[in-house]
């Protein structure tokens, strides 16, 4: 049984890093186990500048259901948010940065970006509403 959940586990997990386009070692799944549910965020690692950003959080009764839930918005929920381009640097450092985020608008974006981080250790230089394509 266990096996089974385990296999089904890191089954959705790869479908959800090849729905994002990204290998599994850039893609991080964190389970926050609550007596009465799950709570999945989770985190890209960009390939250039290693830095870790979140990505979205979803809630179910156990981890299937919440990584079930995850792929859901990242094949569907993903086309319909906007995307943002955000230029930064860490702060003492000399090199900037681009990072993308889909977000509902231009806070979401910023909360993404910031989520985890002490605002005052990076300088955003830019945020910007990316076209359609």
């Amino acid at each position: 049984m266990i096996n089974n959940i385990t296999t089904r586990v890191e089954e959705i997990q790869g479908k959800i890093s090849q729905s994002l386009g990204l290998s599994n070692n850039q893609v991080v799944f964190e389970f926050n186990k609550m007596p009465n549910y799950v709570d999945l965020d989770l985190f890209t690692i960009n390939a250039i500048h290693k830095q870790q950003f979140f990505f979205h959080s979803t809630e179910g009764r156990d981890e299937i259901e919440a990584l079930e839930l995850m792929l859901k918005y990242v094949k569907n929920q993903l086309i319909i948010d906007d995307s943002f381009t955000i230029q930064w640097k860490l702060k003492g450092s000399t090199e900037i940065h681009q990072s993308h985020f889909r977000a509902k608008n231009m806070m979401d974006a910023l909360d993404k970006f910031y989520f985890g981080r002490s605002v005052s250790s990076i300088t955003i230089y830019s945020i910007v509403l990316n076209p359609l394509a």
